[in-house]
């Protein structure tokens, strides 16, 4: 039996802000970065995971991810790849960690980071592709990945396993359906509140004849600004194709009340993170300011519990799950669970370092084991840093098209590793 015999670290930052690639309202110089950790085998076996972050940190990040060692190295894979849900609640009960959150911030993350590299092992070995990996799994496996602790009130066991049976009938065809069709994405690549009109134009204009049926921009810094820019993106895109705008968490209910009334001249189809993320009342009584236009948020959200008080209090239209945000696979799939139950679409954040990797495996186990629909259902893309994984997310007409490699494809190529390495990579001593 494989056992895990070693625990790499490291930390790699991406210098995104000499281009302006990520800016938004409040985080205007970003260097996409990620906390990378490889587990490997005595077999020869490997699995990766890693946290997303913005530069500035990424050290903590990589540090938290370390102190889990302990919990991983002699851990026999066959054992972990069994009961993967008693592996996660492992992790995120720790009677000693969980002090540190509970079940949020860096910690939080970092257990996802591991959680995550375990699941990319138990694929490979299984040899699918991890959506495939999770949809061939029968209904009471799936709902043994959940921990339901805090989540009774508005799901149950037994009410997950009848959404998950509802959609048994259908998962071949489903599954069939993603590898000859691929799944929706949308773009956010012009929408970078760095850049120039013109580029703007030129991106909006490159999507459209790329396929995408919608963008998204960044707004929340300048009121006049954001009206100049939404009105050229919108005469560059036309009448149908949608614009989801994102305010990165600027402003309290007023500002975005006001600012939303402003805005809603050029039909945005939501606004994505109008305030604080941890703000469940204020989420509903800006939905309610605004409506019709919709309101999403999940990008910071910390964990299933707060998801759960978005749906409960009909603060969102739509659910944004984040591959590396809560603690992994498990806590995703109890989100998915929640924003079925809940009748929500899941429209995930990606972009960043990776996330579009992993996160187009999350919806498509989605749409094969969980809510059997692609309506109003799409994943974020940008085209930023995929040539630096093993197994790139691969967009085409704007559609994911599912991956077929075993994994996670989360795996980050061996020269990328040694350039963007911080601080002592190539692209970094020579700045």
């Amino acid at each position: 039996m494989p056992s895990v015999t070693g625990f790499d670290t490291v930390d790699l930052r991406f210098p995104t802000s000499k281009s302006f690639a990520g800016s938004d309202a409040m985080n205007p110089d970003p260097d996409y970065s990620a906390a990378y950790l490889t587990l490997r085998t005595d077999s020869g076996e490997h699995g990766e995971g890693f946290v997303f972050t913005i530069g500035r940190g990424n050290d903590i990040q990589v540090a938290a991810i370390a102190a889990l060692a302990p919990f991983v190295v002699g851990l026999d894979v066959d054992d972990a790849a069994m009961d993967l849900g008693e592996f996660s609640r492992r992790l995120v009960y720790d009677s000693q960690l969980r002090w540190l959150g509970p079940e949020k911030g860096v910690m939080h993350m970092a257990i996802g980071a591991v959680i995550n590299a375990v699941w990319d092992l138990a694929a490979r070995r299984a040899n699918k592709p991890l959506w495939e990996f999770l949809s061939d799994m029968a209904v009471d496996q799936i709902v043994d990945l959940v921990d339901f602790r805090y989540l009774s009130d508005a799901l149950t066991p037994s009410a997950a396993a009848d959404l998950l049976q509802s959609a048994l009938p259908g998962r071949a065809a489903r599954a069939d359906a993603l590898r000859a069709h691929g799944y929706p994405a949308y773009t956010t690549e012009p929408g970078w509140l760095g850049y120039s009109d013109e580029k703007l134009i030129r991106l909006a204009s490159e999507a459209v004849a790329d396929g995408f049926g919608q963008i998204k921009l960044k707004v929340g810094a300048d009121l006049t600004d954001d009206m100049r820019r939404l009105r050229l993106a919108r005469e560059t895109i036309g009448p149908d194709v949608r614009m989801a705008l994102d305010a990165n968490q600027r402003w309290d209910v007023a500002t975005a009340t006001e600012w939303m009334h402003q805005l809603a001249a050029y039909d945005p189809a939501w606004i994505e993170e109008p305030t604080s993320p941890d703000d469940i009342l204020a989420h509903a009584a800006i939905r309610k300011n605004i409506a019709p236009i919709k309101v999403a948020t999940g990008e910071h959200v910390h964990n299933r519990v707060v998801f759960k008080q978005l749906l409960q209090a009909g603060a969102i239209d739509v659910l944004q799950i984040d591959a590396t945000r809560v603690a992994g696979v498990n806590e995703n799939v109890a989100i998915l669970l929640l924003a079925a139950q809940f009748d929500v679409p899941v429209c995930p954040h990606a972009g960043g370092v990776g996330l579009c990797e992993l996160v187009q495996h999350l919806s498509m186990f989605d749409y094969v084991a969980v809510s059997g629909s692609l309506g109003d259902r799409m994943i974020e893309y940008a085209a930023q840093l995929h040539e630096h994984f093993v197994n790139p997310a691969v967009v085409q007409r704007g559609r994911y098209q599912a991956p077929k490699q075993p994994g996670f494809s989360a795996q980050i190529l061996e020269a990328s590793i040694a350039q963007f390495r911080f601080p002592d990579g190539a692209e970094w001593r020579s700045e």
